[in-house]
């Protein structure tokens, strides 16, 4: 990625860092993308997620230049992505590969640093990357998560303006994830746009200003992390019952209108229902409950009920979505 001249992190001025318009991508017969209008703004930090197969992998593909739609249109900062990528304006930091095992993480970056006609300083990116103190370790003994990191540091030496990342924080520890976002946060807040597909459901709830959720090659919900939880319908009531016989109780709560399921763990009780609020009137008045909680179905129930995956696993999430 050779880039001729130098640029800020919010790239050119546009209202749009990535526009997909009527995006369709087909392999032979398989439709992998259906149909996907996307805009990703400035600055913003965006979570991309998807089962096995919703076309994430060829979505993120032709932003990246990699492959052309077979119909519709994909944009970066208002030019072809090759042409951004040529601008040095976009980078990517990929799960596996891209290492040279004997080289240390200095020379890896130093080395990267070349193939640019204008770079950030190398002792930048690796404090920018929370690897200067491991800047004199071979790469071979570096750990998965400290590897990730240097992908990362690599991809800052053009300071580009559209980072994309797959699964970045694969290998880290609990403490690791914290400072890479804060990292990217950071970022983001001098105007790089990032976008990145992770299977950790809970770190795109944390970090993302906005989570695109993919199915079938379509988008089936955009929004911050409350508004995809928002739209899984109904909510879970918890309660604990000490009375040893909750059969007619448990009976009669499924007989009420909009329950889904009810489970019974010990003296905990939980009901899955689309009106809580009878649920619990019932609870409060015809039962001995106590502790009573209302809760909101969480990311993970949102996920599974708008891409209708009912054997959904998290860890496939990381897995090649071509087709």
């Amino acid at each position: 990625m050779m880039t001729t001249e130098p640029h800020h992190a919010a790239g050119p001025t546009t209202d749009a860092a990535v526009r997909l318009d009527g995006v369709r991508k087909s392999f032979g017969r398989v439709e992998a993308v259906r149909g996907i209008d996307l805009t990703l703004r400035p600055g913003e930090v965006v979570a991309f997620l998807g089962p096995n197969g919703a076309g994430k992998t060829t979505t993120i593909d032709m932003i990246l230049g990699l492959s052309r739609p077979t119909s519709g249109t994909v944009t970066t900062f208002g030019m072809t992505p090759r042409a951004a990528i040529a601008r040095g304006l976009v980078a990517a930091v990929m799960q596996t590969g891209g290492l040279l095992k004997d080289l240390t993480v200095r020379e890896t970056v130093a080395y990267t640093a070349l193939l640019f006609a204008d770079t950030k300083p190398v002792d930048e990116v690796l404090d920018s990357a929370g690897i200067t103190d491991i800047a004199d370790r071979k790469v071979g003994k570096c750990s998965g998560g400290e590897q990730q990191r240097l992908r990362f540091a690599m991809a800052l030496l053009s300071d580009p303006a559209l980072l994309l990342l797959d699964e970045p924080t694969t290998g880290m520890d609990v403490e690791g994830r914290r400072s890479f976002w804060s990292s990217i946060r950071a970022d983001a807040s001098q105007g790089r746009t990032v976008l990145f597909a992770t299977h950790y459901l809970e770190e795109a709830d944390q970090y993302a200003d906005r989570i695109v959720l993919v199915a079938g090659g379509r988008v089936v919900a955009d929004g911050s992390g409350a508004e995809i939880r928002g739209l899984a319908s109904g909510r879970t009531v918890r309660a604990r019952l000490a009375s040893p016989d909750t059969t007619a109780h448990i009976e009669a709560i499924r007989s009420l209108g909009g329950v889904d399921g009810v489970d019974v763990r010990g003296e905990q009780l939980y009901v899955h229902t689309k009106d809580s609020d009878a649920v619990a009137r019932y609870l409060l008045t015809r039962t001995d409950a106590r502790d009573l909680e209302i809760e909101s179905k969480g990311l993970e129930e949102a996920f599974l009920s708008l891409t209708g995956d009912p054997h959904h696993d998290e860890q496939h999430l990381s897995e090649g979505d071509r087709r």
